[in-house]
């Protein structure tokens, strides 16, 4: 590989302009490629800002692995496929090679949960177009003779995959933008960024002001500092990252496929005739923290052979051939990785049209062209074309850049890379950041806590005399699957209590406040006081933005809640939409703890500690009353997420133990036990509930999802969508829907991605699941695709069948909840 050299300083560049549409900083991979695609979106007046040269900063030094495989995103997995199909392009469009060699790709699997792993992995990319194949230890060294197989179990190859040449592509990305008008400026950087009425309205360069509409945050390792400077959150942090280079090797040329073996903490590729040794450890080295120099650019850092003695031995024991010849060069390089390993993307909440594409976490080539191609069109068509959920920059709070969080969190999330991601691992650094009133009870009770957006939320609890702990990860059944169980069952049978305190809680106040949610709402908000309403938030296309209650509390009073993960999403689209309006949002997450009380005796035990009736007659379905209960002042809000009769209460912060332990100490005459997040998943699955950025997301329609009764299409005023979703109505029958799915085998679970069937043709895949101990088996909700109205009739004149890893087994699916269909148990 040859490595750039600094640029030489020399006058300032001329031909900056004084304004253009759309601004992006930073000349790397993304940068290029979203500036490609707004062009060709047909958006040419575009300037590009470089402050040093092209491909400076990270992905001039970056390896170039080009791997559709691995992913259970289907947006990860589109976007890789996608970028390759460009790369592959790119010479015939540009004239510029992109150094792409589909030599072909290799994942070893070393151990029985890898193997269950990529097995997983593999079916749900071969729905998704990937053309993987497991081959056996022997297929493996056939491909790549110099690789060590006595230990493998097997491979997973991918014939297309392969590498690229970043600085190469990087080049025809630029060179194609400018070939449709796009301006890119070298030795230019961006200074601060222009604001006016909480919109961005340019940039500051040191050779003068550029107006624009929109401002793309492309900067790489120092997008955080670039948004700090705006007060947009951006929280990432760059980490030492290492590969070597070894001597030429006899029998390696460029047509070795590209091999990448986790356990051992490494990939391998052909380099120059020698081979590269790409490493990911454990734990990794933050490089940094108090912020990235303004001069660096294509620098290298000087190696730590101490800390990285161990993890280059192991990777070297896969190729033996690697520790008998030279080294050209151990390299090691800064990149940016980020609290979840999930990239920032998206339109900040904090400033409107101030967009970012930053901390990819090594997979800034593999998906280059689709983060590109995703945000272009996010900033063209205002909304994006692909599920974001997981990977919109609203996701993310401003503690997670602080320096501390940063170093801490960092340490961990390089080395997750290449860990096993074995369902439900929770990140183990950066932990006790937010709690809830009750955690010091619930330590008392021996709860597993998990991390919950930054919260410690219980994610079951252990008998008395057991340690709360995890003995084994694993795709099977886990030491905690019979106290689990137990809960659950408590919550179909008797009564028990669940800490939500990380729910996302706003106060929304004002003489337009109804009018102002009325608008926003899909469902009729603004009624009767005292109730809730379940609702959703579209966009102008119809699709799904946030599915939430609202409660009315006064005429101009309302107390909306979301989820943990949708908290700064509601809470910017609440702000942007009121704009002037007399309607004022609080966020009050932390100042009230909400306690549910869940099950058909969570009557009885609430009449037990308050004066208030709790009669069915008094305080029927979707109340919300204050409340007395012993000292305390509770709104109290008959209403369920787990299928049974049901109450959440939110308590005023400094008055949440004494309910709590009120409502303990009631609890023993009615048998109340303590329900965590692992319970919550199997009852709300079991009644098909959904949950916004898991099993429903921004490109389903609210009819798709099965939501059409939670909107209100003759109220006046209309809302946000209302015209899609008619029209979408007067397309007829629906073809796609999201239906709930239960494995008639009570041995395999699901998780996410397994693919489901219809007469042994793939129609959808499982978005999330659970085990349904009332249903008998593993539940889930999939969308599925029947390319015809898709009704029960059809549903019912099909075999189905799901896969799940290397097997196939028969399921029932239902357009509705399997449990309770009539929603008599919620309303008794």
């Amino acid at each position: 590989m040859t490595l750039p050299t600094p640029p030489k300083s020399g006058p300032a560049p001329s031909g900056v302009p004084d304004r253009a549409r759309v601004v992006v900083v930073g000349g790397g991979i993304i940068g290029t490629s979203v500036a490609y695609h707004l062009a060709h979106l047909g958006w040419t007046d575009v300037v590009l800002l470089e402050r040093d040269q092209l491909t400076s900063g990270t992905t001039w030094h970056a390896a170039g692995l080009m791997v559709t495989f691995g992913s259970t995103s289907e947006t990860s997995t589109e976007m890789r496929r996608y970028t390759r199909d460009l790369y592959a392009r790119l010479e015939a469009e540009t004239g510029l090679a992109t150094g792409l060699k589909q030599v072909g790709f290799i994942e070893l699997a070393t151990e029985p949960g890898r193997l269950e792993e990529y097995r997983r992995v593999s079916a749900f990319n071969r729905y998704c177009g990937v053309d993987v194949h497991e081959i056996s230890p022997g297929e493996v060294k056939k491909l790549f003779p110099l690789a060590r197989t006595d230990d493998l179990l097997a491979g997973f190859y991918v014939p297309q995959d392969g590498r690229a040449n970043p600085v190469d592509v990087t080049m025809a990305l630029a060179k194609g933008a400018r070939m449709k008008g796009v301006k890119i400026l070298e030795g230019v950087p961006a200074t601060g960024v222009l604001r006016r009425g909480g919109a961005v309205t340019g940039v500051r360069t040191p050779y003068g002001d550029i107006e624009a509409e929109y401002v793309v945050n492309c900067a790489g390792m120092w997008a955080r500092q670039l948004g700090a400077a705006a007060g947009v959150n951006i929280p990432l942090q760059a980490a030492e990252h290492y590969y070597l280079i070894t001597e030429p090797v006899e029998g390696v040329d460029g047509s070795l496929p590209v091999l990448e073996d986790p356990a051992s903490y490494g990939y391998f590729r052909e380099e120059g005739g020698g081979l590269m040794l790409g490493l990911f450890e454990t734990v990794c080295a933050p490089w940094k923290i108090e912020g990235i120099p303004d001069n660096f650019s294509f620098g290298e850092l000087p190696p730590d052979w101490d800390r990285m003695a161990p993890y280059l031995e192991k990777a070297m024991e896969r190729i033996p051939v690697s520790m008998e010849v030279g080294v050209r060069k151990f390299f090691c390089g800064p990149e940016s990785f980020t609290p979840d390993l999930q990239p920032i993307v998206g339109e900040a909440p904090e400033l409107k049209n101030y967009f970012v594409a930053a901390g990819l976490n090594s997979i800034g080539i593999l998906t280059g062209g689709g983060i590109g191609r995703a945000l272009a069109h996010w900033i063209v068509d205002g909304r994006p074309d692909i599920d974001v959920t997981g990977i919109n920059i609203d996701r993310l709070h401003a503690y997670q850049s602080n320096p501390e969080y940063r170093a801490t969190r960092t340490v961990e999330s390089l080395g997750m890379v290449y860990q096993c991601h074995y369902p439900g691992r929770s990140m183990q650094t950066a932990r006790n950041a937010k709690l809830s009133p009750l955690h010091h009870r619930l330590v008392e009770q021996r709860a597993y806590f998990k991390d919950v957006s930054g919260w410690e939320g219980a994610d079951w609890y252990a008998p008395e005399g057991v340690e709360p702990k995890v003995d084994a990860l694993s795709w099977g059944r886990q030491n905690w699957f019979p106290y689990w169980e137990a809960e659950h069952r408590a919550a179909r049978e008797g009564v028990i209590l669940m800490d939500m305190s990380f729910m996302s809680k706003f106060l929304v106040q004002g003489r337009d406040a109804g009018r102002e949610l009325e608008r926003i709402s899909a469902n009729r908000v603004d009624g009767e006081a005292g109730v809730i309403t379940y609702t959703q938030w579209l966009n102008e296309g119809g699709t799904l933005e946030a599915d939430l209650t609202v409660t009315k509390l006064g005429d101009d009073r309302f107390w909306v809640v979301a989820s943990d993960t949708a908290h700064r999403h509601v809470e910017a689209r609440m702000r942007r939409h009121f704009g002037d309006a007399h309607a004022f949002v609080t966020d009050v997450s932390g100042g009230y703890a909400q306690i549910n009380i869940q099950g058909p005796r969570s009557r009885e035990l609430l009449a037990s500690v308050t004066t208030q009736d709790m009669s069915n007659e008094a305080f029927p379905f979707r109340t919300a009353r204050e409340i007395d209960l012993g000292f305390a002042r509770v709104l109290c809000i008959r209403i369920t997420y787990l299928g049974e009769l049901g109450y959440e209460l939110y308590v005023p912060a400094e008055q949440a133990v004494h309910v709590y332990d009120r409502l303990v100490e009631a609890g023993r005459a009615v048998g109340l036990r303590h329900a965590g997040l692992k319970a919550l998943s199997s009852l709300r699955m079991e009644k098909g509930y959904r949950d916004y950025g898991h099993d429903i997301d921004n490109t389903d329609s609210v009819l798709e999802a099965g939501l059409g009764f939670a909107v209100a299409l003759d109220k006046p005023g209309g809302f946000i969508g209302r015209e899609a979703v008619l029209a979408k109505k007067a397309e007829g029958p629906l073809t796609r829907r999201l239906v709930q799915v239960l494995v008639t085998d009570p041995e395999p679970l699901m998780f996410h991605a397994e693919v489901v069937l219809r007469n042994g043709t793939p129609v959808g895949y499982i978005r999330a699941a659970s085990y349904g101990f009332s249903l008998g088996g593993a539940v889930g909700l999939a969308m599925v695709d029947a390319r015809q109205p898709l009704d029960q009739a059809w549903i019912d004149s099909g075999k189905w069948t799901v896969e799940i890893g290397a097997w196939t087994y028969p399921a029932v699916v239902s357009l509705r909840p399997l449990y309770d269909p009539a929603n008599k148990r919620i309303k008794m």
